[in-house]
């Protein structure tokens, strides 16, 4: 089996090299790495031949230069923590570069997992206000009736249990940033005192009269299309479009495959490392395995499913549990075709007909259960082809015309 080095220093010291095999080679100027679209990588096939040929292929990284691959990404990028070289990262990379320096309201728009969060900490980093605070709050994390304290604050004795004044998430963001996760799930009686925050800068604290003012810049993120709920009557389309003055939206990982290998790497040596483990390898079928996966929890996804293989793996090589992952639910795909209404109705039914013993009349008969009379409940069975086990023949017979008609009740669902 081909493995994949994983050349960074453990935490015993040094790296891990491997001695035979064919090495990648990274080729071009690193500076610009992040600007072109050749490959990183050249096969390098040694002329090696000694005894050890014969063994297990191993392809090993050139561990000076791999580890320059990230320093060079986060120096060029200019944002520490997030790890890819693909053209959709690099087109968010350039949309924060645009925006950072400014004061204009940000909206992160992407699937669970994708990292809007650390996106959202780089926007700020990179702006004037990076000394101050980042504040951050989960709209979806906080119920309602305790979101509109937490955003703006209250007054002693504003509601009951409100002992003592507290300082709300927009007047410690003050001059700083306020970052608003999942504002798809903030209630519409609270929409418009944020709307307001963002038009006019003030706001009251919960029981007070005192209008304050604020300077802060809001970076909200959601999951959800604003756009559909605001057609549903679930968001108002005037703090939408406030809120939208420079929409990015995160690709999914599933649209930047070539970042999979990358991020593996950069998991497995943060867990390694926190678990005082050595794993410095990976085969090529499970790294390709991990490519070619969908991760409908993105990056989130990948980072436990990394942990959780470092946790299992016994030796140097990283064992990931693939099974597991075809196990799960892709986001948008159901994984049993739709049933249709007439199959809907068989089965509904069929079961009916069952709890009653294949009973039609009486009180305690499937069509009462139903709630159709006897004559309806007959034609339904016969249009669906519903018949009693054991009654095909009769049932055949009835409709050839060769048995009465008048036994067709009995046939139905009141044969002994």
């Amino acid at each position: 089996m081909a493995l994949v080095s994983f050349p960074f220093p453990h935490v015993h010291g040094g790296y891990s090299r491997s001695s035979s095999g064919p090495t990648l080679k990274l080729k071009g100027d690193p500076k610009q790495w992040l600007a072109s679209n050749d490959p990183l990588f050249t096969e390098e096939i040694p002329s090696y031949s000694g005894p050890e040929a014969s063994g297990p292929t191993s392809i090993s990284m050139n561990e000076d230069l791999y580890l320059d691959l990230d320093e060079e990404v986060g120096k060029e990028a200019g944002f520490e923590g997030m790890v890819g070289q693909s053209s959709a990262l690099r087109q968010v990379l350039r949309l924060i570069e645009t925006v950072a320096t400014g004061d204009s309201t940000v909206l992160l728009l992407g699937e669970t997992g994708t990292g809007k969060e650390l996106i959202a900490r780089a926007i700020h980093n990179r702006s004037r206000r990076k000394e101050r605070n980042f504040v951050k709050l989960n709209c979806a994390a906080i119920p309602t009736g305790l979101l509109e304290s937490e955003l703006f604050g209250h007054e002693r004795g504003a509601f009951t249990g409100a002992i003592a004044q507290r300082v709300g998430r927009l007047e410690l963001a003050d001059r700083g940033s306020l970052f608003l996760d999942e504002i798809g799930d903030i209630p519409l009686e609270l929409q418009p005192k944020l709307l307001r925050v963002l038009q006019e800068r003030e706001f009251e604290r919960l029981g007070s009269t005192r209008t304050q003012r604020v300077d802060v810049r809001v970076v909200a993120a959601t999951h959800c299309n604003l756009e559909e709920m605001i057609v549903e009557k679930q968001f108002r389309s005037d703090l939408y479009y406030r809120l939208n003055v420079f929409p990015i939206t995160i690709p999914p990982l599933r649209e930047r495959p070539g970042d999979i290998p990358q991020l593996v790497r950069h998991f497995v040596q943060h867990a390694a490392r926190r678990m005082n483990k050595v794993i410095d390898a990976i085969s090529c079928e499970t790294m390709d395995a991990l490519t070619q996966y969908p991760w409908p929890g993105n990056i989130r996804e990948l980072e436990n499913v990394i942990e959780r293989a470092v946790i299992l793996s016994p030796g140097p090589v990283l064992r990931v549990p693939i099974r597991d992952l075809h196990t799960r639910v892709s986001p948008g795909h159901n994984q049993e075709r739709s049933q249709t209404l007439e199959e809907v109705e068989r089965k509904h039914i069929v079961t009916t007909l069952k709890e009653t013993r294949w009973v039609l009349s009486g009180p305690r008969g499937a069509a009462t259960r139903l709630g159709l009379n006897r004559a309806t409940l007959y034609f339904r069975m016969k249009k669906l082809g519903i018949v009693r086990p054991g009654t095909e023949s009769w049932n055949h017979g009835i409709a050839t015309g060769t048995k009465r008609v008048g036994h067709s009740e009995t046939l139905a669902g009141e044969m002994p």
